[in-house]
C-alpha cells in the first residue's frame, strides 16, 4: 500500500474513533441514565440530550447513571435554578452504595436573588467524609451551561468547571489515609430541598412563591472504565493505552493548569476543611499535611 493510502486509512481511522469517543449516544440521558426519584415532573427532552430535573413542594427529582464506573472522566453540562433559589440544592456527583461507600460530590447551594451561588465540594472514602471544600462562581451559574467535571485514576481525583481545575485529592492511601479506588461508582444528579442547611445554615428557607424550580441539563459523558465488579479494580487501574487516565500526563497538573488552580483559590475559595482547626481541636485530617497539588 503506498504512503499516501496508509495515511488516508490512519486519518480515516482517526476520525472514526473521535466519532465513536464523541459519539451523541454517549451523551443520551434517555439511554445513558433513568430516574430513581421524581420522574412524575421530570423529563428528557429533544432527542434525548436535554434533561430538567424539578422541585416544588410535592418532591425534588433525581437521575443515575446505568453504568457504574472507576477511574476516567465524568462530565454534565447544567445550568443552575436561576433566580431565588434559596434553599435548593442541585447536587452532581459520583458514588458507590453501602455504609463505606465512596463518593466524589459537587453540591450547588442556592441563594437569594442577587447573592451567590456556592460550589460546594466534598470526597468520602470508605463511608468517611467531612472533607468539604467551597468556592463561590466567577461566573453566573444559571445564564448559561457551564462544564463540571469529575476526574480521577489512581494518582488523583480533580474538580473541574469549565476545564479550570479548583480542587485536587491525591491519593495517599500507602500512609493510611482513605482513597476511592475500590469501588465502582455511578453518576448521579438531583435537585432537592435542603432549607434545613443549605442558605447560610438553614437561617434562609425555601421560597415555595418562586417554585417550580428548574435544572437544565446537557452533555452527560462519561469517559471513564466501565466497573465490571472486583476483576475491575486491576484491570481500571493498568497502565495500558486504552486506559487514557493512567497516562503520565495526567499523573500531575501542569505548570498552566496549576495556575489556573491557584488563581480560583486564591480569589474564590471561601471554605476549607485543611484550614479549619478550631473544627478539628487544632489538628487537621492526615492529608492535609501532604503535598496537595
Amino acid at each position: 500500500m503506498a504512503s499516501s493510502q496508509i495515511l488516508m486509512v490512519a486519518l480515516a481511522l482517526l476520525m472514526f474513533i473521535t466519532a465513536c469517543q464523541l459519539s451523541p449516544a454517549e451523551a443520551n440521558f434517555r439511554k445513558s441514565t433513568y430516574f430513581y426519584w421524581g420522574a412524575q415532573h421530570s423529563a428528557v427532552l429533544g432527542n434525548g440530550d436535554e434533561l430538567q430535573l424539578v422541585l416544588d413542594q410535592t418532591s425534588g427529582s433525581g437521575i443515575k447513571s446505568k453504568q457504574s464506573f472507576l477511574f476516567g472522566s465524568i462530565q454534565m453540562l447544567i445550568k443552575l435554578v436561576s433566580g431565588n433559589s434559596a434553599g435548593t440544592v442541585t447536587a452532581y456527583y459520583v458514588s458507590s452504595t453501602g455504609d463505606r461507600h465512596d463518593e466524589i460530590d459537587f453540591e450547588f447551594l442556592g441563594n437569594v436573588s442577587g447573592q451567590p451561588y456556592i460550589i460546594h465540594t466534598n470526597i468520602f472514602t470508605q463511608g468517611n467524609g467531612s472533607r468539604e471544600q467551597q468556592f463561590y462562581p466567577w461566573f453566573d451559574p444559571t445564564a448559561a451551561f457551564h462544564n463540571y467535571t469529575i476526574h480521577w485514576n489512581p494518582s488523583a481525583v480533580v474538580w473541574y468547571v469549565d476545564s479550570i481545575p479548583i480542587r485536587v485529592y491525591r491519593n495517599y492511601e500507602n500512609e493510611g489515609i482513605g482513597y476511592p479506588n475500590k469501588q465502582g461508582m455511578r453518576a448521579y444528579s438531583s435537585l432537592w430541598n435542603a432549607d434545613n442547611w443549605a442558605t447560610r445554615g438553614g437561617l434562609v428557607k425555601i421560597d415555595w412563591n418562586s417554585a417550580p424550580f428548574i435544572a437544565r441539563y446537557r452533555t452527560f459523558r462519561g469517559r471513564a472504565c466501565k466497573w465490571n465488579g472486583p476483576v475491575s479494580i486491576n484491570t481500571c487501574a493498568a497502565t495500558t493505552p486504552a486506559n487514557w487516565w493512567t497516562s503520565p500526563v495526567y499523573s500531575q497538573l501542569s505548570v498552566a493548569k496549576l495556575g489556573q488552580l491557584k488563581w480560583v483559590r486564591d480569589n474564590y475559595m471561601i471554605y476549607n476543611y485543611c484550614t479549619d482547626t478550631k473544627r478539628y481541636n487544632g489538628q487537621v485530617p492526615p492529608e492535609c499535611s501532604k503535598p496537595q497539588f
